[in-house]
């Protein structure tokens, strides 16, 4: 069941205009709250917007490329994933921020796609910008926008690389 949730999942940039009920974005925001962490920290705040206003100024804080993408103020909501520690540091000299948002907003996603629903990741974004519109404080980090809504089109599936391509066993390989 989670590799139909895996295998459904693609980045939706189309969404009608349909709200999401709140019984079915706290199953997803769920998802989320039962992610691990490292030593089950848990050093996130998820900032959900659904305000039509406020969706438009993280779109408008949101550009690629210096153009504005659209689909993310016609999204149901957009959800900022926010480091609230970025001072823990694995023993591997990784800080455990970037995994821990990571997997959290990733069990949004294919909880999203098992409810029929589409996401988008979004890492085009000015920082500061979106921590100024969410009021998000200074000493913490937002890992990534998620946008989340119903989508209008099924979205691009995308060429995966061969297992054999990526996979090596007991050591490095070329």
């Amino acid at each position: 069941m989670v590799l139909e949730a895996i295998k459904k999942r693609k980045s939706i940039r189309s969404y009608l205009k349909k709200e999401i009920p709140g019984n079915v974005l706290l199953e997803i925001l769920e998802a989320a709250r039962k992610a691990p962490s490292a030593s089950n920290r848990q050093p996130w705040k998820f900032v959900v917007v659904l305000d039509k206003k406020q969706k438009q100024k993280v779109m408008k804080a949101s550009l690629l490329h210096n153009r504005v993408q659209p689909f993310i103020a016609e999204a149901s909501a957009i959800i900022a994933g926010c480091a609230t520690d970025i001072s823990h540091v694995m023993p591997n000299g990784i800080p455990s921020h970037y995994v821990d948002l990571s997997i959290a907003l990733e069990h949004i996603s294919l909880q999203a796609a098992e409810m029929d629903l589409g996401t988008c990741w979004i890492g085009a974004f000015n920082q500061e910008k979106v921590k100024e519109i969410l009021n998000i404080p200074e000493n913490q980090v937002i890992v990534c926008l998620m946008t989340l809504g119903y989508p209008a089109a099924s979205g691009i599936t995308r060429k995966k690389k061969a297992l054999e391509e990526i996979i090596c066993y007991n050591y490095y390989k070329e």
